[in-house]
């Protein structure tokens, strides 16, 4: 049932950042053109959604269970680290860059978009290289 319910999301999430026209990378990238045509779509957008999820959360903090029966699990950091700062600047210059973020990436990539696919092939790479790391700094 939790598989059900992720994908359900993740379609939801996924219509929405193409209804939204957030797969676009040039939409994001005139939102970070400060200095030009300045977009604002995408700071609507990120208000919208963090409204719904601070209701969501809201909600979903007196529950001990997930809908699907999951046990709720919490971010357990307090504080902001050099691991958290270096992931969020890596990812601001690469979003900077590139006009994507993980979630678009790969809407647009899904879309066929050349662009898309090499971003997500390099996220992937990533990411697969960080749990390679982790799991030596565990062995």
């Amino acid at each position: 049932m939790a598989g059900i319910y992720a994908f359900a999301a993740g379609l939801i999430f996924g219509l929405g950042l193409i209804v939204s026209g957030l797969a676009d990378p040039a939409r994001v990238l005139g939102f970070l053109d400060l200095a030009g045509l300045w977009n604002p779509t995408l700071a609507f957008v990120m208000g919208g959604a963090v409204l719904a999820a601070s209701a969501g959360f809201a909600v979903l903090r007196r529950r001990r269970l997930s809908l699907s029966g999951e046990p709720m699990h919490w971010p357990q950091a307090t504080r902001v680290d050099l691991r958290l700062a270096g992931g969020s600047l890596a990812f601001g210059v690469g979003w900077g860059l590139a006009g994507f973020c993980p979630g678009p990436a790969l809407v647009a990539a899904a879309a066929g978009i050349g662009q898309a696919l090499v971003f997500a092939g390099a996220m992937i790479a990533g990411m697969a290289i960080h749990a390679i790391i982790e799991r030596g700094k565990r062995a």
